[in-house]
């Protein structure tokens, strides 16, 4: 998706920067998929998430009027039913990859985690609504197909909870949903969600998500906190950008497409900062896309751009190729033997999952947080059409 995205206008960027407002930028539309997408970023400030169970985030305003002082303004979605669905086995794909970790020593396959994919974009996708199965694979074992899912949601916004209990997509009508991984439990929480730009994120704490709400006009108004288990909605005034992660630690970073840079702040809401080298006037890159987040916010995995290449569109891209300090902008050496660097998944304990493509072939590599390989498992066959949304460690 990156192969396609707008050209932005940073010769005029360079030279005055000012708060911009892009909620209406207009809609894109994907050559491969025929979606709309919806640009909704802007520079504002974000003061962030202070996380606490059943409290609203303190945020400042996006360079929109000031809000009211006093508690955030709270409304509780409409009551949805459960939607019935019988429990559903897992089903356990073969396994056509050869068995072949190297490096590590023994047991050193149980510090990979469960990973769980979803279809990548394909170049003949299904339509946006046809089912299409999440899988999950543990290292030494198959692959176990998941519930079922609207093709469109599992590309573009499927989100796996940190705890691994639940997932929550968004559907192209904006509903929101949530279920178990093996699909029992499924359930609509609300309609009228974003579902490209600020697709849903979840917390640390695996018990809310960040959503953004449609406008009544078009275009999207308020973003804030939807409880999975009331289905309450607690709206935070200033939360901008697109393709938020968080971090274990309650580290956000998100993108800010007006000019490419990528902002982090901690939960105190207190501190701003920018990863060195992004965005900013004198750099070589700019940054739209991010995957992951090392548990204590100091590294990040993204897809660099060269500021004078070419840009995608405003749906979420898993593809990576750096992983960067978040404080120096230094990029981290990763050991891939002259491989195509795919995907990078930071896991609980710091280590890296990291996605090398070899020819027609995908294999894992669980890296230590100072870089080294500590060991490698080649990817079943019948996962190469798929691309990892989770690592659960």
């Amino acid at each position: 998706m990156n192969q396609d995205r707008l050209r932005l206008d940073l010769a005029d960027l360079a030279d005055e920067v000012t708060p911009v407002d892009l909620r209406d930028r207009a809609l894109r539309t994907s050559r491969r998929l025929g979606i709309q997408r919806v640009v909704v970023t802007s520079a504002a400030a974000l003061a962030v998430l202070a996380v606490a169970t059943g409290t609203a985030l303190a945020i400042r305003p996006n360079g929109q009027a000031p809000a009211p002082a006093g508690p955030s303004v709270t409304s509780t979605a409409p009551p949805v039913e459960p939607t019935p669905t019988a429990p559903v086995e897992p089903s356990r794909t073969p396994s056509t990859a050869p068995d072949d970790t190297t490096g590590g020593g023994p047991g050193v396959d149980g510090t990979i985690g469960r990973l769980v994919y979803a279809p990548s974009e394909l170049a003949n996708a299904p339509s946006s609504t046809s089912t299409v199965r999440l899988q999950s694979w543990r290292p030494g074992g198959d692959p176990v197909r998941l519930l079922g899912i609207p093709y469109r949601p599992a590309q573009l916004n499927v989100a796996v909870a940190p705890d691994g209990q639940r997932v929550a997509w968004v559907e192209e009508t904006g509903a929101v949903w949530v279920s178990a991984l093996d699909g029992s439990g499924r359930r609509k929480l609300r309609d009228g969600v974003d579902d490209i730009c600020w697709s849903p994120v979840w917390l640390p704490n695996s018990r809310q998500l960040a959503v953004r709400l449609a406008a009544d006009r078009g275009g999207y108004s308020d973003t804030g906190l939807l409880d999975i288990s009331s289905g309450t909605f607690t709206k935070v005034t200033g939360l901008d950008g697109c393709h938020a992660v968080f971090a274990a630690d309650g580290t956000l970073a998100f993108a800010d497409g007006s000019d490419g840079t990528v902002v982090l702040t901690d939960r105190s809401g207190r501190t701003r900062r920018t990863v060195p080298g992004l965005g900013v006037k004198g750099s070589r890159y700019v940054c739209f896309d991010l995957s992951s987040l090392s548990p204590d916010g100091r590294r990040i995995a993204l897809y660099r751009i060269d500021r004078s290449g070419t840009y995608g569109d405003a749906a979420r891209d898993l593809v990576v190729n750096a992983v960067l300090d978040t404080r120096s902008g230094k990029e981290l050496a990763l050991p891939l033997g002259g491989r195509q660097l795919r995907q990078v998944f930071f896991q609980p304990d710091g280590s890296m999952v990291v996605r090398v493509r070899d020819g027609d072939r995908y294999a894992v590599v669980l890296v230590d947080a100072a870089g080294n390989k500590i060991a490698e498992r080649a990817e079943p066959s019948g996962l190469r059409e798929m691309q990892i949304v989770s690592a659960l460690g």
